[in-house]
Parts: C-alpha cells; structure tokens; sequence
C-alpha cells in the first residue's frame, strides 16, 4: 500500500494504451535480462566484445559486420529521426511533453555528433547486435514521448518531479560527454589498441559514461512521470549494471596493473 500511494503521488495513473503498457513491461525485462546475460559473459558484440560469442573465427567469417562508425550511427539515429519529427506529430502539448520531447531529440543527437566527431573506433559491430539495439532506442524513443502524448487530459502527479528531472539531465549529458571525450584522447592518431582510461571518474570507475547515460535517463524519467519512462529507466540501470561488470571484468583480463579499487559503475560500491 505504501509504494502504490508513493506511485500514484509521483506518476501519472498507467496509460490506457495496451501498446504503452506492454512496452513499459517489455523494455523493463529484455533490458534486465541483457544485464544479466552480459554478467553471464553473453555480451552484445559492440566495442570490446565486438567478436564475442561469435562460434569461433570461422562462425564470425559467416557473420555480417559492420565498421564500428556506421555499426554507431545505426544504433542512434532512428531514434534521434522519431524525437524530431515527434514535435511535427505531437507539437505544442505544454511544457511538461515539449520538455520530453526535446530531451529524448537532444540525447540521440548528441550520440550521433559524438559517433561523427569524438569516438575513436578500433573494432567492429556485428548486425546481429545492431539490429535490435536500434530496435530498443528507436521503439524507446517512440514509446517515451507517445506515453507522454497520452497524459495531456490527465491532472499533474501531486509530486512534481519535472524540475529536478532538468537537472540531473543536464548533469547526466554533460558527464556522459566529457567521459566519451576522454576515451577519445586516450589513442593517438591510428592508434588503435586499448589503455586503461584515466582523468574524471574513470580514477573510481571503469564505466563512468554508463553511470551518466544512468543518470541522463532518470532525468527524463523525472521530466516525464509516466511509468514507461520509469521501467525504462530500471531496465536501461540493470543492462549498463551488467555491461560495466564485464567491462572491468575485460579490463581485469587484459591489464595486469589495472588498479582493483577501481570499480565498474558505481565508485566505491559497484
């Protein structure tokens, strides 16, 4: 009873659209389930485990790959193509939507300039991986504001959590950039082999730029207060949970001087 009256103070009330309903309890599980494959060491094959779970060389020879910058401009521009055109679709729904609207725009943005301008690549990407992580941010993306687009008859959550959403937003985007920038510095020009990262919270954490895009999507979720964007939010903590474990567990493998206060995501905890 207690979390229902804390739910119905912070949320909208659940959406009458079976779609949102099934997409908020899909995102959540396929999400936390790719946490825990990848813990599992079943990773999706992007950046370091690009050529993981591949069945051996030969298997991979069969596989149709991608060069990591058009493997990354799949991924995220889709999604950054439906918050765009959302404001054709859905324009002028108050501030609360247009807020949502522009948050979900200007982070797919940001990781399509960042894949143009800022990532250095050194790998592969495998189709099969990148088919249905386009697949979950573009159906996120849609799913998110269109969620949004059915609260604009409802009343305002007693609680409102838009503000704070901003935010942690703004502090979630900005980390999440200058963590992606200091990967980038860490090659020189052709460069291609991995270093142990430093400078940030990279000293505390192998994955600093997961525990932004965490954060990042907490603020949407805030922004927002539909329970879609909240599962979204869970779901997207458990995956980059699972992913960031792997990460150092690779880091572990392939540095011997890699430092072992040095958490996965959370620092001194994770």
């Amino acid at each position: 009873m207690v979390i229902k009256s804390l739910l119905l103070n912070l949320l909208y009330p659940p959406p009458s659209s079976p779609f949102v309903t099934a997409m908020s309890v899909l995102s959540f599980v396929a999400l936390g389930n790719s946490g825990f494959s990848e813990i599992r060491g079943n990773h999706l094959n992007y950046s370091k485990f690009w050529n993981a779970n591949t069945g051996g060389a030969a298997a991979a020879q069969r596989q149709v790959k991608l060069s990591s910058r058009t493997g990354m401009l799949w991924l995220y521009t889709p999604a950054f193509l439906a918050g765009a055109v959302s404001f054709w679709i859905f324009p002028h729904e108050g501030f609360r939507s247009t807020l949502v609207q522009s948050a979900v725009t200007l982070h797919f943005l940001k990781r399509v300039l960042e894949v143009l301008f800022v990532h250095k690549y050194s790998g592969s990407m495998l189709l099969d991986s990148a088919i249905p992580i386009t697949t979950s941010y573009f159906m996120s993306a849609v799913t998110m504001i269109y969620a949004q687009h059915l609260t604009r008859e409802l009343p305002e959550p007693p609680v409102n959590l838009m503000y704070p959403g901003i935010v942690l937003f703004l502090v979630g985007i900005i980390g999440n950039f200058y963590h992606h920038y200091l990967l980038s510095k860490l090659r020189g020009k052709g460069e291609k082999e991995y270093k142990i990262p430093k400078g940030g919270l990279f000293d505390l954490v192998v994955c600093p730029h997961y525990l932004f895009e965490i954060i990042v999507f907490y603020g949407v979720s805030f922004m927002s207060q539909t329970l879609y964007s909240v599962s979204f939010a869970v779901g997207t903590t458990f995956y980059l949970l699972g992913r960031s474990y792997a990460t150092r567990k690779w880091y572990l493998s392939k540095f011997e001087d890699f430092p072992n206060h040095v958490k996965a995501v959370i620092p001194f905890l994770f």
